[in-house]
């Protein structure tokens, strides 16, 4: 896993016990991550908590996945039928991301 996005209404608290239990120290908000605060986890993955940005956004735990050609592995999911909520995407100096839905759950790619 490369990036783990979790949305939630209770900013403060997702990220006070998410910091005892991995013993991380969170960010200021990240403005190209929707505001979200982040850590850095053991091994390199960066973990995010943020605020829905939508009144109608629930709130969700989604894995990003680090993939080695984001545009290929959209079209392979597309192909076994997901549902595409977020084509690819870049986000500046951090890469691309991209989103879908297969069986109801969120899925996150991740290209460096």
């Amino acid at each position: 896993m490369q990036f783990l996005e979790i949305v939630t209404p209770d900013l403060d608290a997702t990220c006070g016990t998410l910091g005892k239990l991995h013993g991380v120290k969170f960010s200021k908000p990240v403005a190209e991550f929707g505001n979200a605060r982040t850590a850095a986890l053991e091994g390199g993955s960066l973990i995010s908590v943020r605020a829905p940005m939508r009144a109608d956004e629930e709130p969700v735990v989604r894995p990003y996945i680090l993939v080695d050609d984001i545009e290929s592995a959209v079209k392979a999911a597309r192909k076994a039928g997901c549902e595409i909520a977020m084509p690819p995407m870049k986000i500046p100096k951090r890469g691309h991301f991209a989103i879908y839905i297969q069986g109801g759950i969120q899925h996150g790619l991740w290209q460096i």
